[in-house]
């Protein structure tokens, strides 16, 4: 029986996926984003794989904690494109904006200021 059931095991074929962990590009370090503004999310893609598996999304954290109800900006876009606009939400102004892109993992922009 434990025969059979490794067999079972070795006959499923494994998916290998290919793990996309992009750089963002735009914000970056020091950039001010203004209220209302439509601004460019920007990310390398030079080593994008053809397949890419996961949802991808563009949510806005404040220091260390993501923000309620206000986090995400995007959602659905292509991780090959490299780049998705977002209008900058009413928040509080701070230095200590980032932008988290998902896809295959999650990277964190440097801090900018809104």
């Amino acid at each position: 029986a434990v025969l059979s059931t490794l067999s079972l095991v070795a006959a499923v074929p494994v998916t290998v996926r290919d793990i996309f962990d992009p750089t963002i590009s735009s914000p970056k370090a020091g950039d001010v984003w203004v209220v209302g503004q439509t601004v460019e999310v920007t990310w390398d893609t030079s080593n994008a794989p053809v397949d890419i598996s996961n949802a991808s999304s563009v949510w806005l954290r404040k220091g260390t904690s993501v923000l309620n109800g206000q986090t995400l900006l995007a959602q659905g876009f292509d991780l090959r494109s490299g780049s998705v606009s977002v209008v900058v939400p009413s928040l509080v102004p701070g230095d200590d904006y980032h932008i988290i892109l998902f896809g295959d993992s999650g990277n964190v922009s440097p801090a900018f200021s809104i």
